[in-house]
């Protein structure tokens, strides 16, 4: 088994955040679980790296140890940092999707970054390095 590190994002809405990350980043639906009429678990591949993602389940956050960031007054205490191809084309799309942006796609000393917060109050930098 490949050993891996991957973000598990608490949401409000899963069903319509599993649809943002399809239109916004291209992600592949590999699974997805429902739980009291909520998306209970699912696993996206986006970039051919997983990530999954639940509904918000706050009563149980005893057991699952998160809530979404609406619940921590739209901040979260992380950011997703996303490596593509082409930084400028993968922000604009997921801004045409629906997500903010934090900071303009720019020239860094090590590529080019930009930074957005999705429609779910996930923040994410979208990356293309130097070659």
């Amino acid at each position: 088994m490949k050993k891996a590190v991957a973000p598990y994002l608490s949401v409000r809405d899963g069903a319509a955040a599993i649809d943002f990350y399809k239109t916004a980043f291209a992600a592949e639906e590999l699974e997805r679980y429902d739980f009291e009429g909520k998306i209970g678990h699912a696993t996206l591949r986006i970039n051919e790296h997983v990530l999954m993602l639940a509904d918000e389940f706050p009563e149980m956050e005893n057991m699952t140890g998160n809530v979404a960031p609406p619940t921590l007054g739209d901040r979260t205490t992380f950011t997703i940092n996303l490596t593509v191809d082409d930084a400028n084309a993968w922000f604009d799309r997921a801004i045409k999707a629906g997500a903010t942006e934090i900071r303009p796609v720019t020239d860094e000393f090590y590529g080019r970054h930009g930074k957005l917060r999705d429609p779910f109050g996930h923040v994410w930098s979208i990356v293309t390095l130097n070659e």
